[in-house]
Parts: structure tokens; sequence; C-alpha cells
């Protein structure tokens, strides 16, 4: 049934989730409403207005696995959703709440695996190599609307920074971004835009770009601003020589480097500006997770150890480079010291105005047009199976997974006309 809805992972890279639960026996299986980045607000308004479809999906998931432990990890600030997730729990064994401090990056699964399970996922390797699923909080509810045959045609965005109106909207995947912007009643002042979190997101000129499932919010972010410029600007080896003083901060604060997973990023500065090697292998690059904590907060000079660390991940893996399943070390006895407060990382980003609720509106965008790509998950890209001038209604299966492949299956988001397909997305209008 879950194939059969396309459901996949909505709070990360896509995998398809009807792979993930095909798991042997997990011990844990954890469902993830920590919501990592500042300013969004999706996760824990799903877990309050559906806690009823986040716990159906979390059971539905622990009994196809046999998993013994159900947790339901999630922010000690999310008081609504905590509310709402204990009265749906009450009088029910074998789930719990797992409520956790406001840090950043919680929602990062190898801090959430260590935290409730007390191991650590080994570079390369993935929950379930320490015995667990997990498994984030609107995939969940998507799971259990995939058991009474409603396919994932619609995607909960928040719509922050600099709008008139803040507020996390339902939209159907393959709608423009600029109607969500719209829906929030525009920006206050000329604006860029970052696609995500301010962290971990993306910033991009062009909003006429659609909705997908991973989709968790946009943000407006004034043109000038810091947080842009620095998403934005080139790293330069002349200017790392020139600035960096291998305080090795940006190390000391890594949050995967405390879980004892050799990430060093000022080794990986240094490599770079010297054009040596002094990483000690690839392990370290590719357990970094583009938390970005590196670059954002620790530095004090304005440089960019996550980008120089994202280049290297990619450089590795053009070449064909995969990394060892290996824990380097125990945890550092002082992560619990070591976690960065949201509160903390917002006044550093610059981007407090903007920490504002952003309430949930059920009633769904209906535009005109949606544009839904064919690959908006880890594997290859859906093959279509309706072509242009046909008809479809909401949630009629518009493209599958191709034979043999990992992969999940499209649906239709609106009614309407087939107006366009390419290789790339199809064009619905009604």
């Amino acid at each position: 049934m879950i194939r059969e809805a396309g459901v996949v992972g909505a709070g990360g890279a896509g995998f398809p989730t009807h792979a993930k639960v095909n798991a042997a026996s997990p011990e844990y299986v954890i469902a993830n409403g920590a919501e990592c980045e500042p300013l969004l607000r999706v996760d824990q308004q799903v877990m309050e207005f559906h806690a009823e479809d986040v716990v159906e999906g979390l059971r539905l998931v622990m009994s196809h696995t046999r998993a013994k432990r159900g947790v339901i990890a999630l922010k000690e600030r999310y008081k609504g959703a905590i509310a709402a997730l204990r009265r749906e729990l009450s009088g029910s064994a074998g789930i719990e709440l797992h409520i956790m401090r406001s840090y950043y990056p919680a929602g990062d699964e190898q801090q959430l695996v260590y935290e409730i399970c007390g191991r650590v996922v080994p570079t390369g390797g993935i929950p379930l190599d320490v015995g667990a699923v997990v498994s984030n909080v609107s995939t969940l509810m998507h799971v259990a609307e995939g058991s009474r045959n409603i396919p994932m045609t619609d995607k909960y965005v928040t719509v922050g920074g600099a709008v008139y109106r803040p507020a996390t909207v339902k939209a159907p995947i393959g709608t423009s971004m600029s109607v969500l912007l719209a829906a929030a009643g525009g920006t206050t002042e000329r604006c860029g835009y970052i696609i995500g979190g301010p962290c971990m997101g993306r910033v991009v000129s062009d909003i006429d770009i659609p909705v997908v499932k991973t989709t968790g919010g946009i943000l407006a972010i004034p043109e000038g601003h810091p947080l842009l410029r620095i998403k934005s600007g080139r790293m330069s080896p002349q200017l790392i020589k020139a600035a960096c003083c291998q305080c090795s901060l940006c190390t000391q604060m890594c949050p995967r480097n405390a879980l004892g997973l050799r990430v060093e990023p000022h080794k990986a500065m240094r490599s770079l500006a010297q054009g040596i090697d002094l990483l000690n292998g690839p392990n370290g690059v590719f357990s970094c997770c583009d938390c970005g904590i590196c670059t954002y907060y620790a530095c004090g000079f304005g440089l960019k150890p996550s980008r120089v660390m994202e280049l290297l991940k990619a450089g590795l893996r053009r070449a064909g480079v995969v990394p060892d399943k290996k824990v380097y070390s125990i945890p550092d006895r002082g992560l619990e010291m070591k976690r960065l407060p949201v509160s903390r990382l917002i006044h550093r980003l610059g981007v407090g105005k903007y920490d504002v609720a952003a309430p949930m509106e059920e009633r769904p965008i209906v535009p005109d047009v949606v544009r839904i790509p064919l690959k908006m998950h880890i594997g290859a890209p859906s093959m279509p199976v309706v072509t242009a001038g046909g008809k479809v209604r909401k949630g009629d299966l518009i493209a599958d997974i191709p034979e043999g492949a990992l992969g999940a299956k499209v649906h239709a988001s609106i009614g309407g006309t087939v107006a366009e397909v390419t290789g790339e997305y199809m064009e619905i209008r009604m």
C-alpha cells in the first residue's frame, strides 16, 4: 500500500518508503519530529493536528517490521504536539515520546539514533545497521493515508521570512513556489529565496519552481541580508589560505565529529588551501551531514568550511570512492555541552525577526496548473503512463516505477488535462 501510494521520505532526500520499511526486525522504529531547521513549522504542526495519522503510521511500520519499540522524538517546546500525541497514545503500549532539547541539528538521524538508542551509525551505514528505522513524522502520516488508498499528492510547506502572513500551507505537488508566496500575502520587500531551511536549504533566484514531495519550506530573505551572501558567494583557496587561522572551532563544534566519526573541517580547509591531503582518508568527509554549523556559527572569519566539505565529497563520489563502515572512537564526553541551542543559531544567522508562528492552513491551495517532476526521490525517475491531452483526476497514477528499479509512483495532484509530458516533468492544467 505504501508503494502504491508513492510515499517517499518527506523530511530528507526522499528515499522510497516502501523500500525503507522492508527491514528485518529492527529493535526501534523512530518517528523523527525534531524538525531540524530554524523557522520551519511543518512537522510540529503535523504532529499537533494529525497526531492520529502519525501514530497510526508508526504502528503500521512497527507491525510490518516487527519492531519491539516505537519512539516519537520531538522538541520540548512543541507543546501543542506533545499534548496531542499524549492524548493519542493514552492507554497504549509499545510507543513512547522522547522529548528533546531544542538544539541544532536535533533532526539529524545520527543524533537522533544516538540520543534514543545510545548507538552510533557508522560512516556509510544506515540506522538499520544499529537496529533502528527512522522515518519523518510527515512520512508516517502519508503511510497512514496510503493504508486508506490515499496517494501522496499534497505537501505541507512553511512559507516564512519577509512575507506578510507567514503560514504553513497544504499545496498540491507541482504547485509553483510563486503561488505559495502569494498565499502568504507576498513579500514585504525585495527578496532572495531559500528553498528549505536557512542552513541546509538552497538559494534560488527563480521562484517558478515546483513543490516536490520533500519540500519543507520557502523563506523570503531580504536582498543584501548576510545569510544570502554567505550562502551564495564563492570560496577561493587563496582566501582560505589568507584568513583561516586553523583555530579548529569548526571541528570542535561539529556534531558528527562529536559522535566519533572523525569529521574535521579545519583539516579540509587546510588541505584545500595547501593542495595536500591531511584528512586521514575519506571517511570524515563522507560523514559530514551538511548541517552548516561550521560555516554559519563556528567560523569567526566568515569562511565556509561546509562548502569545502561539500566540494570534497562531490569529488570523492565522482572518483568512485566509497566510505568504510566504521566508527573511529567513542562519542565525545562533552557532547551535551557542544549542542548548539537553536535560539543562539537564529541570532547568529540574523533571522530572529522571522522566528514567528506560521499557522497551519488546512484548506489546500488550488492552483490552475501544476508541473510535477518525475524524479522527487532517490532512485530512478518515474516513467509516465499518461500522454499529453489525456484527462486525469486527482490521485490518478501518472508515472510508475521502472521495472526492477528503486523508485516511487507519481499521482496527479489536481484534476484536469495533461498539457505536457517530458523526460523531466508532467504538466497538468485544470
